[in-house]
């Protein structure tokens, strides 16, 4: 089970991922020079600094490049947490009418332009949603976590694969859910 108090613990680390994972800008480049190695838990700090090498060995157009190459034209490695799963079927879409439901319950107001599981949207409704002391917190949570946990599992295997540098940060993310549990549970290893 996820542990709300230490899900929100560490909401400063939903955030740098967030923003990691959306279409790469100078203040993404920025972000990538200046997080602090000081604030990372020391099992997210091997895999982000390796990500951080990799990625400032890279000219700003070069990320660019690698960022629509690996999100845009990968069917295997897409944000869109429930699609390597269930691509454009029925459940998928109820899963994604549960997900908004779930976002709606705490306050986030859903734009058409984006899909509810799109993987920098999820974690910045970690980041920002006021879901700690919400009577429905655990539930609402439990939906989002499940998804993610399955969707960046299949994400991060197939970055593995590609030898591509955002497996380092997605390999990061799911070290931050592990950090979050509140008692064992089987999830997803790496193998």
């Amino acid at each position: 089970m996820i542990d709300l108090v230490k899900l929100d613990e560490h909401r400063e680390l939903f955030g740098f991922f967030a923003g990691q994972l959306v279409y790469p800008d100078k203040e993404t480049f920025d972000l990538i020079r200046e997080s602090g190695e000081d604030v990372l838990p020391p099992a997210i700090m091997t895999p982000v600094t390796r990500y951080r090498e990799q990625m400032l060995a890279l000219s700003m157009e070069e990320i660019e490049e690698l960022y629509v190459d690996t999100f845009d034209f990968e069917k295997s490695s897409t944000l869109y947490m429930t699609y390597s799963k269930y691509e454009d079927s029925k459940d998928r879409g109820q899963l994604l009418t549960s997900l908004k439901a779930v976002y709606e319950m705490f306050g986030l107001e859903m734009e058409d332009r984006e899909l509810p599981d799109f993987l920098p949207l999820m974690l910045e409704f970690l980041y920002a949603a006021d879901w700690l002391n919400h009577p429905h917190g655990e539930t609402g949570m439990l939906t989002v976590i499940t998804i993610l946990e399955d969707g960046t599992f299949q994400l991060m295997k197939s970055l593995e694969s590609k030898d591509n540098p955002y497996y380092e940060l997605v390999k990061a993310l799911r070290e931050t859910f592990k950090l979050c549990l509140s008692q064992e549970v089987k999830i997803h290893e790496s193998v």
